[in-house]
Formats: structure tokens, C-alpha cells, sequence
């Protein structure tokens, strides 16, 4: 397999990039990426996700990157790790995965598999995906060329699960292929794979990884709600909860990003078409996302029982990421937090030190700050658990705050004897 395989990675964001290095140690890998910025900055040896050190990358010898469609024509083996967001109605945006594939089946051959490990609803893969392939090659599905699927598995900003050491699930378009897609990813995942007996298989199995995670949120954040209103605290409890050894160690907080907060509504849709309404999984959709409203909600009654002005008040936000250590902003539910609060009139100075401003500009339209300024906020909120705000002492925080101010920690970060309020 060493000297056959030809690979090609489609799409080198926090998913693609490290399965590239990973195989790239192995195999003829070319990353393809049509960002001609993203080429550029990863042949410095520089990758802007943080996922992958410029050691990995030079380890990676065998690996090398193009926005030249061409330059993947030799390929034998095609990988697609595009993103798969969710519109404005929360309905599946499959674009970017529609314009890779039809991409691909200008350079595909007789005897090429085509790979898919963006995240899509049951049958996804041969409803949308082959029929450009086909349309556009060509080639006859299944005779001329191939397909598998096997779902990424990423956690953006985890240095300890990595693609190696996480079980990859795998599946095929045929029973051979299946074998072939399967003994390729065993090669270089450390952790085992799992093969699936058929693509839907695999692409329902990856839609329900999130959307069990998104309910046990939506969950836990419905007990906060309740226990705040109770006037007990909601980590007392889940510590005591805690203590059986089958209570499932979930927190409240903002469900964002590129996979929980978007996944679900990808199987809901599938449903829908199958003429279901599913019932619990968007109920929990629902919840979590208007927790941004809940958090608003909760500080504007902290401040006005202090007594502080709402109007033209100074608010620290204290993250803007999606999750704690890492740069990625897609789909951050802090935004709703922003959105919300200046309904109100208040001034937010948006703090996050991972976060790349130019980015949060361009998606987002809001300024981030290069550092908070002494005594000037009459309310801060911990939205999100980076290093850097969990090593801040009492008086550092205090520093920022006016004598009268409101403390809001949604990560359970922060001494309990500075804070007034927690989710």
C-alpha cells in the first residue's frame, strides 16, 4: 500500500490539517485548500488553528500544499474535509461540500476513491455528494471510481486526543472498498478503527456523537435555570450528583462551534424529510440557544439589584471563542451574549487573547481589545476558560471593576468569593 497510495487532502482547516500531517509521515500527501493565503502561511511552516506545531509539519515529509486544482490530478486516494455549516434557518449549508466535490470530478480517474469526512446527514454522501461526482467525471459510481465515508473526529485545541489516538469509525461504497478505506486509516490511527457496514451507518453515527452531547447540555442547562431560581448552586450540585459512579460529569454553559451546535439540526433535517418532527432533540436545540438571552437576563437583574446604571454601562466580556484555548470562533455562542447586551445600551470591551482580530472583524464585525482597562467595568462576564483567565488572581480581576460591579462566571473559574453570580 506504501508505494500505490497517492493521496490528497481537500480542505486543511482544523480537520484536514492534521490528517495531512499524519499521513504525510507515511504517504505521498498533497493539501489542497483553495485559500491561497492558507497555502502560503502552512509552507512557512506556520498553521494560524494551532492544531499542528511547525515540528509536525516538517516531520511530515512526504507532505506538500496547493490551491492548484491540477497539482492533485495524480492523486489516487481524495479526502474531503470541507466545513459543513448550518444556515441562517439552521438548515444544513452543504456549499462548501457540493463545490469540493464538483472540484474533484474534474480530476478524478477510473480506480480513484473518493473520501468524505465532513459532517452530513444519513445518505448525504451518495444522495448529493456522487452525482456531482458522476455528473461531472463522467465515471460510473461503484464501477469507474469509489466512495467512502469516515467521520472526523477533531477537538479543536486538545493536545491530548489527536487524530492518531482517537478510534476511527470507516465504511465504504463496497465491500472491498470498505476493506481498503478501512486498512488505510488502521495504518495510521494508533487507536483502532471501527469498521461501518455501510456509509449511512457511519455518517448517522457521527450526527449522533454531537446531538447526544448537545441534549446532555440542554439538559444541565435547564437544571441551572431551575436551581438558580431555587437559590441553589447549580456546581454544589452536580459535585454531589458527582459522586455516583454513573452521573455524567456535564456542565451548563454556551453550546457553539462547528460540531454540537450544528450537527443536530443536520439530523433533524434528514428526519423532517423522512416526515418525522423530531421532538426532543430540537427542544433541546431550543434551550441552548437562547442561553446567551438567559445570561443577559440573569445580569441585568445582578446589576439593577445593586443598583447600577444598565444604560451606558461598561461590561468586560472575558472570551469570544468557542471553547478555552484555542483560536476558533466559528459559530461561538458569545456572540449572542454581545448581541444581546448592547440591546441594553452597554459598552462591551470584548477581551480574548486566542481570538484573531482581524477574523473576529470579518466575521463577526466586533473589535476585540488588546487589554482590559483599570477600574472601568461595572459588570464582568467569564465566558470562556482560557489559561490566561483562569490564573488571574482576585486582586488582578478586582483591578479592572469599579467598588460596585457585578461578576458573572459562566466556567466556574473563578474564586466563588469574588462572584455574584454563576450559571
Amino acid at each position: 500500500m506504501d508505494k500505490s497510495v497517492r493521496l490528497a487532502i481537500v480542505g486543511l482547516g482544523y480537520v484536514g490539517l492534521p490528517l495531512a500531517v499524519a499521513f504525510g509521515k507515511k504517504y505521498s500527501t498533497t493539501g489542497f485548500d483553495i485559500s491561497q493565503q492558507r497555502i502560503e502561511e502552512l509552507n512557512t511552516g506556520t498553521d494560524s488553528t494551532l492544531e499542528v506545531s511547525a515540528e509536525e509539519l516538517k516531520a511530515a515529509s512526504q507532505l506538500s500544499f496547493t490551491s492548484d486544482l491540477n497539482q492533485i490530478a495524480s492523486a489516487n486516494i481524495y479526502i474531503v474535509t470541507v466545513p459543513t455549516p448550518i444556515d441562517k434557518n439552521r438548515q444544513p449549508d452543504l456549499t462548501p461540500l457540493q463545490k469540493a466535490s464538483a472540484s474533484l470530478a474534474k480530476v478524478i480517474k477510473k480506480g480513484d476513491i473518493v473520501i468524505y469526512e465532513s459532517t452530513v446527514f444519513p445518505g448525504a454522501t451518495e444522495e448529493v455528494c456522487i452525482p456531482l461526482l458522476e455528473q461531472g467525471s463522467g465515471l460510473i459510481f461503484n464501477q469507474d471510481f469509489y466512495a467512502g465515508y469516515s467521520p472526523e473526529r477533531i477537538n479543536p485545541g486538545d493536545k491530548e486526543h489527536r487524530v492518531e489516538n482517537i478510534t476511527k469509525v470507516t465504511s465504504g461504497s463496497t465491500k472491498e472498498i470498505a476493506d481498503k478505506v478501512d486498512q488505510l486509516y488502521a495504518s495510521i490511527i494508533t487507536a483502532g478503527t471501527h469498521k461501518a457496514s455501510s456509509i449511512k451507518v457511519a455518517e448517522a453515527a457521527k450526527v449522533i456523537e454531537n446531538t447526544q452531547r448537545d441534549l446532555n447540555i440542554a439538559l444541565i442547562n435547564e437544571l441551572a435555570i431551575i436551581f438558580n431560581r431555587a437559590g441553589i448552586d447549580t456546581e454544589e450540585v452536580l459535585l454531589a450528583a458527582g459522586s455516583k459512579w454513573n452521573f455524567l460529569p456535564f456542565r451548563p454553559g454556551l453550546v457553539g462551534g462547528h460540531c454540537i451546535g450544528v450537527d443536530p439540526y443536520y439530523l433533524t433535517h434528514k428526519a423532517e424529510e423522512l416526515g418525522y418532527h423530531p421532538e426532543v432533540i430540537l427542544a433541546g436545540r431550543r434551550l441552548n440557544d437562547h442561553m446567551g438571552e438567559y445570561v443577559v437576563s440573569q445580569l441585568i437583574k445582578a446589576m439593577l439589584n445593586k443598583r447600577i446604571m444598565v444604560n451606558n454601562a461598561n461590561v468586560l466580556l472575558m472570551g469570544l471563542t468557542f471553547k478555552e484555548n484555542c483560536p476558533d470562533i466559528r459559530n461561538t455562542k458569545v456572540v449572542d451574549i454581545v448581541k444581546e447586551l448592547k440591546h441594553y445600551h452597554i459598552n462591551v470591551d470584548i477581551y480574548d487573547p486566542w481570538a484573531d482580530p482581524d477574523e473576529v472583524e470579518h466575521e463577526y464585525g466586533l473589535s476585540l481589545i488588546s487589554i482590559p482597562d483599570k477600574n472601568k467595568y461595572d459588570a464582568v462576564i467569564a465566558a470562556v476558560s482560557h489559561q490566561q483567565f483562569k490564573s488571574m488572581s482576585n486582586d488582578d480581576l478586582s483591578a479592572l471593576c469599579k467598588e460596585n460591579r457585578v461578576i458573572y462566571d459562566l466556567k466556574y473559574i473563578l474564586d466563588k468569593s469574588l462572584v455574584d453570580i454563576r450559571l
